[in-house]
């Protein structure tokens, strides 16, 4: 599943399309995107895993889920497009994703700052939700896109890792200067995640998410599904305290 540095990228990537007017739309969506024909497009944004195409009154939300991707002035082979949009000059085609028109101002529909790549992202606000769910697993609390929108696998894997705690640990349990620590690296590994991305070297920096050693100890990783996501965590029993 793209995670958000990722879609920040597709964001950047997208940004010239913004004031341009959609000129042909085509796709298998079941979703009336015939509605976007000859719309201009205010503003292309992204909030976590959310895609955002901004027209007047109403939005479009692309949600790439586990495989979804897409192309920019280029068709994926073999594929057909469940949206492709074209302009004057250029196109964007997404696949195998998810589609919903958000009505009204985005400003309503989306809490900017609990988007930890947002400029408008509060440490605060991510630590008093966090004592609000005490029995919540530290490896569940990090994916629940309310409090850090954008953080994926990859990223709560690679983040435990850093702060050396693990997955299963009770948020509740967290010494505070843990919290702090875990709230900021999701902010801080999230931007590292985005110029490693760019540079084409992420998983070069992986140190956990994958592997089968610990580059700190040498002892090899526990693999295992937990939680409510049963999303895989990879961890070292040795250097991460379980609280």
């Amino acid at each position: 599943m793209p995670e958000g540095p990722s879609i920040l990228v597709l964001r950047q990537e997208a940004a010239r399309f913004r004031g341009k007017t959609v000129r042909s739309v085509s796709g298998n969506s079941t979703l009336d995107i015939e509605r976007m024909q000859g719309r201009r497009i205010v503003s292309v944004r992204s909030w976590g895993k959310h895609f955002l195409l901004e027209f007047s009154g109403f939005s479009l939300r692309i949600h790439l889920m586990m495989f979804g991707s897409y192309r920019i002035d280029e068709k994926k082979a073999g594929a057909k497009p469940r949206l492709s949009l074209r302009f004057d000059k250029g196109e964007i085609n997404f696949y195998t994703c998810s589609l919903k028109y958000i009505q009204g101002p985005l400003e309503e529909a989306y809490d900017w700052s609990g988007d930890v790549l947002s400029d408008q992202w509060s440490p605060k606000k991510a630590r008093a939700k966090l004592k609000e769910i005490p029995d919540t697993l530290v490896c569940d609390a990090l994916l629940d896109q309310n409090i850090f929108a954008g953080v994926g696998n990859i990223i709560k894997n690679e983040v435990l890792y850093r702060i050396r705690v693990q997955p299963a640990s009770l948020v509740g349990d967290l010494p505070p200067r843990k919290l702090g620590e875990m709230i900021k690296q999701a902010r801080q590994y999230s931007f590292d995640f985005l110029e490693w991305k760019k540079a084409f070297v992420l998983k070069k920096h992986w140190l956990v998410h994958t592997k089968r050693v610990c580059p700190s100890c040498g002892q090899l990783l526990t693999k295992a599904y937990l939680g409510k996501t049963q999303r895989r965590s990879f961890f070292c029993e040795r250097c991460q305290v379980l609280y």
